[in-house]
């Protein structure tokens, strides 16, 4: 009861064919792929763009940090 077998997916899939036909679906299909493809160019734009940059954690050079140790805790875990 849990999954479906493939007769009730075919059944589905021509309930859903006669109700919106199959030029609707067609152009939906192209739609949905169209939306696909310029979420895939603009994810390789926004890589290329940040490639250029150094990527995302900027490298800090240089900086030194001084101090004095005081005295050593120890923490029982």
């Amino acid at each position: 009861m849990g999954s479906f077998s493939i007769w009730h997916w075919l059944i589905v899939l021509v309930i859903v064919m006669l109700i919106f036909g199959t030029k609707k679906l067609r152009n939906m299909g192209a739609d949905l792929g169209g939306a696909v493809r310029g979420f895939k160019d603009g994810m390789r734009e926004g890589a290329s763009d940040k490639g250029g940059e150094g990527g995302s954690t900027p490298q800090v050079t240089g900086k030194t940090v001084e101090g004095e140790v005081k005295g050593k805790t120890e923490t029982k875990a």
